[in-house]
Formats: structure tokens, C-alpha cells, sequence
């Protein structure tokens, strides 16, 4: 292997080590699986990243993923426009969808309050939520934060927002293992939780 050829692998594990989850370990498996792999399997891959990066967006009313001008939920009109549960990632709206549990609405923040990270609210979606509850449609927010400190935290800044706007303000039951993540969460427990969410004192 010339010089350069340590280089382009040096720099393809470099990037492949930047991926959540991904140690040096497993970053080699996978570069030494694509060089092994013939060119048209890694020109699909790249292509695909480029493609999702081309088409996919934030959709400007609930910033989770969406390929159109607004992502499917919120383009479709038999969801429960009165109720938005908000969540700090768009990989949380998957994970709720999957349970089949909820039919409303959603809002993503794009994170959580950190103090830590220099994270506060102006840092997050909440102006943007705030102006969808100024319509009056909305009866009630479900905050799904993960059950860890931020995202109780976070919960607990929102619901004293929220609530003098008389909008009814509930959170996931529990169920939920504190210090979680909703991602990883299996469908049954998800979905109870979203079932027997409690309102925010």
C-alpha cells in the first residue's frame, strides 16, 4: 500500500470513527468491508448518503425530517390536530409512531436544556411551539422528553410555559426507565406510557 493509499484509509477511518456508536474497532471492520466490497456496492452507499442529504429537510412547522414542503404528519389531515406531543429528536417521533399508540400531532425542539452543553431555551424550538399553541386549536401538549435530568429539565421549563396559555400539559406514565432513551425503547412499553401519560401538576 503506497503512502497515499494509507492516507485515503487513514481518512476514511478518521470519518467512519466520527459516527455515533462507532469505535475504532468497528469503524475498521467497516472500511475494510468496503474495500472488499466490488465499486458499484460503495458508489450505491455513497450516492444514497447524497441523496438523503439532497432531499431530506427540516419541516418548518414541527422540524422533524420531511422530503416535501412539510414532512406526513403534519400534511395529514385525519391526525389529531388538537393535540402535539413533543419530543428533543426526530428519532423520537419514529420511535413513537412505531407503537401505533398516537394519532396526533408532533413538535420537535431539536434537543434539550443543558445548562452543561451552554444549552438553554433560545437554543431551542420553543418559540416556534409557543406560536403553534397561539391558534387555540391545540388542547393538549404530551411532553415525551427522555426521563433523564435534561429531559426533566426540559419538561418542567415547558409545562410552566404552557400551562397559564390553558392548554393542558401531560408526560409520558411511567414505565419509562429513568436515564433512558425513547429510541430504544420496545413498542409495548412506549405505548403504555404514552396511554397513561399524567397531567403536569
Amino acid at each position: 500500500m503506497t503512502p497515499t493509499d494509507g492516507r485515503a484509509l487513514r481518512r476514511l477511518l478518521d470519518e467512519l470513527g466520527r459516527l455515533p456508536g462507532i469505535g475504532p474497532k468497528s469503524a475498521q471492520r467497516i472500511a475494510y468491508y468496503l474495500l472488499e466490497a466490488d465499486a458499484e456496492q460503495s458508489r450505491r452507499l455513497a450516492d444514497a448518503i447524497l441523496e438523503v442529504k439532497r432531499q431530506v429537510h427540516f419541516c418548518p412547522v414541527c422540524f422533524n425530517y420531511a422530503t416535501r414542503d412539510v414532512c406526513d404528519v403534519c400534511s395529514d389531515a385525519s391526525r389529531d390536530q388538537t393535540t402535539i406531543c413533543v419530543v428533543s429528536e426526530p428519532r423520537d417521533v419514529t420511535a413513537i409512531e412505531r407503537t401505533g399508540s398516537y394519532h396526533g400531532l408532533y413538535h420537535v425542539l431539536g434537543g434539550v436544556i443543558s445548562p452543561m452543553d451552554k444549552v438553554g431555551p433560545d437554543q431551542l424550538h420553543v418559540k416556534e411551539l409557543l406560536q403553534r399553541l397561539a391558534s387555540g386549536e391545540v388542547q393538549e401538549v404530551i411532553l415525551a422528553t427522555n426521563p433523564d435530568v435534561e429531559g426533566e429539565t426540559t419538561a418542567t421549563y415547558l409545562s410552566r410555559i404552557i400551562r397559564p396559555l390553558g392548554v393542558r400539559v401531560s408526560r409520558l406514565a411511567s414505565g419509562l426507565p429513568v436515564g433512558g432513551d425513547l429510541e430504544y425503547a420496545d413498542e409495548v412499553t412506549l405505548g403504555r406510557a404514552i396511554e397513561a401519560r399524567r397531567e403536569v401538576e
